[in-house]
């Protein structure tokens, strides 16, 4: 009966991934029985792909069945997420053969299915079968199915009988072990040995009293024992010679405390001396290398971690395995200024091989509503001279703005066509459809993207691949397939003789509560949305846009009556939203830069409004997506209309000063609003205010800090400065000239008193003006070309990112360490104070200078008036000696007349001293 229980359980099934199927006893045996043991053609052997993935062993799963290793990356891109996509109920999940070839024709040895190249290849079928191994029953979370046979029976297993599932249960039944009879293996006399025996025969003791003296009454009386002789008897103890006890058990109490010694210890000198060894390496023979090597205890060995060394290979592909574990152990992150994690570290790359091949990046925006969209603009890597040289075969490579998406690295969501090469473009904060771009011919472009934003948001799940049907391929994108990011063409580009006459360097939207008039006078909006913008170039010009239709002259009634006229086919798909604007697009200002005391105006490169729109550091996005959430219907562009400045109010509180960076280095502090000409009777820009030349190259950064209005980020040549609104002495902060050039810089959206500058040579650097402001607080290196945008973004609490761009077109975006996102207590309230007090070091040193100033002008006057004054001859020894006796007889006059107002003087001695008198 043992034997045929033991012979039904092993006949028990397996349970199979749906709990329903009877794994038979061998995978491999099974399908090679079926086709009389040869394999079918199309198959591969186990012993092929573990040669290609370095193991091969006897002992291991089916031949049929092959483990593997899934990154996250992976699971996302074939969206076979554990316990997400695929769980312990539903473990299957079907992949497609040309999906998993292309997965590994792209990322080469990085993909996990690498190893299993020849058994993809030699695949018959189109889907293969990815099964979730939870429980880890072939050593891995995922195996591969190798054969159409076992994919078949794996997904449609027999059902189980209930005979047998009734004979199964029955042999679960449990039984109650019989007693077995006792062997002795020598334990007993070690029992034995310990126990404790009697060496010798017990003591015996009697004691006696007389038999009249038992029950009689006692008696007690006190008495001293000091006077007794026998007042105490004291029975000392003393050992007794005759014998000796041994001790062999005692009962003792003990308390478990730590002991606590205090011990020390001096090296013993001892007198230096040489001293040398010599050793040979005990090595096996010949014999015994062989006989290990063909030995049975190896090959089990090799075959129980052949598997677990496949796998530390694998993550060797995608892991530091030089990092220090144990120098990052001790690590605290909550602790400010330890050594916590403070390097950016890599979080995604983007780059396409064909649009961003040989072309550098100009701008970078994040989407301000999608999370994890980003639009970057890619220009030429041209000289001037260069691109009039090649500009027929620039025409043939078109200028594009590519949104790329995280969940997809490798292509890009959605492709803006530019009439040229764009240096800058914002979304509309009022409406993120809406972008606005300067190109390098001074035009200003206007795209409209409603359409697409679905796309844009599917990307963040592997979507966008249904698109808007009513584009159709450009010159140069006719054979597009469908998986490729549609084109969009711009709604409206201002004409060239309206626009600027230099490349668009600049542009930003004014805020959606106040408009400009045409004089520059700040009105309020009564629309609510941003209509109006302004963009700079080195023309020496600021112009700004409104993106209203103009007013017109009212209408008659026979043009009333007149039927309207079918709308002009649109074989582009171009939207109308900006239909009124384009090429009769118009700035309602245009604001020159004059230079102050010499003839000549200033070329901006960059500026910045105080009332403009930031971004708020501490806005989620999905605060921002509903602030910025449009009706229904949308905006219709179309019907606004330019309202007459005599019905608007004035609003008296906003600032019209702001600052313009040039190409010279300087920073320009000037008023918009236009003035009359007294001559002319024209209105005209005014004279700037202020004029700083602090920088040695082109000022290719001016940002205001998200935290204070009036601190703003100038970054210029080799320098960088800090500058205060209404403090026109000079910079608060200023760089030492660096060794290498600074082409960019950004404030941190989390923390006020910290900072990114970019540097020419793919570092940068990171300034934290709360823990020191002489030198930066790190220097990382993240590409080996210069760097050209720097853009931070707030995802979450927990991660922000900041995107970084070169002018070898590809954007990195790096995760920023707690240390440098999460700000400390009241940092904000401390930041303030130290601009405050270098406000009030500033102010000292110019009242010094002053003072040292006018100090000096009174010693140029002192010695000129020295000069000027007649000079006066000098006195001969005579005319001194005369002066002296003049002064001695002046004195003898004086104490005379006192004498003799005193009475102390007679008349006799008055007469007698006069000849005397006379006599000297």
């Amino acid at each position: 009966m043992a034997d045929k229980g033991s012979l039904k359980k092993a006949k028990a099934p397996v349970a199979s991934p749906k709990g329903s199927a009877k794994r038979p006893k061998s995978t491999a045996s099974t399908a090679s029985s079926k086709t009389g043991g040869k394999p079918k053609p199309g198959s591969v052997k186990r012993e092929e792909i573990a040669s290609a993935t370095g193991s091969v062993g006897e002992l291991g799963p089916p031949q049929d069945i092959f483990p593997l290793v899934l990154t996250s990356a992976t699971q996302e891109l074939f969206e076979c997420r554990a316990d997400e996509d695929v769980t312990q109920e539903k473990p299957f999940k079907m992949l497609r053969k040309e999906e998993v070839l292309q997965d590994m024709k792209t990322r080469a040895a990085v993909s996990d299915f690498h190893p299993f190249k020849k058994l993809v290849l030699a695949y018959p079928g189109e889907e293969l079968l990815l099964v979730y191994d939870r429980d880890f029953k072939y050593g891995q979370s995922f195996y591969l199915v190798g054969t159409e046979e076992t994919k078949e029976r794996i997904l449609n297993p027999p059902e189980r009988m209930e005979e047998e599932a009734e004979e199964d249960d029955m042999f679960l039944v449990y039984k109650t072990p019989e007693p077995q009879t006792w062997v002795s293996l020598g334990s007993e006399l070690e029992i034995e040995e310990e126990s404790v025996k009697d060496s010798r025969s017990k003591l015996s003791y009697r004691i006696s009293r007389v038999r009249r003296e038992f029950g009689a009454p006692v008696q007690f009386s006190d008495r001293n024992a000091s006077v007794a002789k026998d007042g105490y008897v004291e029975c000392t103890p003393y050992q007794d010679k005759s014998f000796s006890i041994k001790q062999l058990e005692r009962d003792t109490g003990t308390q478990a405390a730590p002991p606590l010694q205090d011990s020390s210890t001096q090296t013993q000198w001892m007198y230096p001396k040489n001293a040398c060894t010599q050793y040979v390496p005990r090595e096996f023979t010949e014999q015994e290398k062989e006989d290990c090597m063909n030995s049975e205890n190896l090959k089990n060995v090799i075959n129980s971690v052949a598997l677990r060394f496949e796998v530390a290979l694998q993550q060797n592909e995608i892991m530091d395995v030089f990092f220090d574990d144990w120098g990052a152990l001790g690590e605290d992150e909550d602790a400010f200024g330890g050594k916590a994690d403070m390097h950016l570290k890599e979080y995604q790359s983007f780059t396409d091989l064909h649009f961003s091949k040989e072309k550098s990046v100009s701008c970078v925006k994040w989407h301000p509503t999608i999370s994890g969209v980003i639009a970057v603009a890619v220009t030429e890597r041209l000289s001037f001279e260069d691109r009039i040289n090649l500009s027929t075969k620039l025409l043939l490579s078109p200028s594009l703005i590519l949104f790329w998406s995280f969940s997809d690295p490798i292509n890009p969501q959605l492709r803006l066509e530019c009439p040229d090469d764009i240096y800058c473009f914002e979304f509309c904060p009022s409406d993120p459809t809406i972008i606005v771009g300067g190109c390098f011919n001074g035009q200003v472009v206007l795209w409209d993207i409603s359409m697409y934003t679905e796309r844009l948001q599917n990307s963040r799940t592997g979507g966008g691949k249904h698109a808007p049907t009513n584009t159709k391929s450009l010159s140069g994108f006719e054979h597009r397939p469908e998986s490729e990011a549609p084109i969009v063409r711009y709604c409206a580009i201002a004409a060239i003789e309206t626009g600027h006459q230099a490349p668009v360097t600049d542009v930003q939207w004014l805020p959606d509560y106040y408009e400009v008039s045409r004089t520059g006078v700040p009105l309020e909006n009564k629309n609510g949305i941003c209509v109006q913008l302004a963009t700079c170039a080195p023309d020496c010009c600021v112009l700004f846009w409104d993106i209203r239709a103009p007013r017109v002259a009212t209408q008659s009634m026979a043009d009333r009556k007149k039927p309207e006229e079918k709308p002009l086919e649109n074989p582009h798909g171009v939207p109308s939203t900006f239909k009124h604007l384009d090429l009769t697009w118009k700035p309602i200002i245009r604001v020159s830069l004059p230079k102050i005391n010499t003839s000549g105006e200033y070329s901006p490169l960059k500026f910045s409004l105080r009332d403009s729109v930031a971004e708020n550091p501490m806005l989620t996005n999905a605060d921002k997506a509903q602030n910025l959430e449009n009706t229904d219907g949308g905006i219709e562009y179309r019907v606004l209309r330019v309202p007459s400045a005599k019905h608007l109010k004035t609003l008296e509180d906003i600032s019209t000063k702001f600052f313009v960076g040039t190409e010279d280095g300087e920073l320009v502090y000037l008023d918009w609003k236009m003035e009359k000409d007294n001559d002319s009777g024209k209105m005209i820009s005014s004279k700037p205010s202020h004029r700083f030349n602090i920088h040695d190259g082109p000022v290719n950064t001016v940002q205001r800090s998200p935290f204070f209005k009036d601190i703003i980020l100038t970054v210029g040549g080799w320098t960088f400065a800090i500058w205060k609104e209404g403090v026109m002495i000079g910079p608060l902060m200023h760089s030492a000239c660096s060794q290498k050039k600074c082409t960019v810089g950004n404030w941190s959206l989390s923390r006020p008193g910290v900072f990114f500058i970019g540097k020419e040579d793919g570092s940068i650097e990171v300034w934290d003006l709360m823990e020191k402001s002489h030198e930066p607080s790190q220097i990382q290196n993240i590409t080996t070309a210069s760097i050209t945008c720097i853009k931070p973004w707030i995802v979450s609490s927990k991660q922000h990112l900041l995107a970084v761009s070169d002018e070898l077109g590809t954007l990195h975006i790096l995760e920023i360490p707690w240390t440098l996102h999460s700000p400390s207590v009241n940092e904000c309230f401390s930041t303030s104070k130290y601009f405050e007090r270098e406000v009030s070091h500033l102010e000292y040193f110019e009242e010094r200078h002053a003072f040292r100033a006018k100090e000096k002008n009174d010693m140029e006057a002192e010695e000129q008036r020295r000069k000027t004054e007649p000079i006066i001859p000098e006195k001969t020894a005579k005319q001194l000696e005369e002066e002296v006796l003049k002064e001695y007889e002046q004195y003898l006059e004086l104490e005379k007349r006192i004498l003799k107002e005193m009475g102390l003087l007679p008349e006799e001695e008055e007469k007698e001293k006069l000849p005397e008198i006379n006599s000297h």
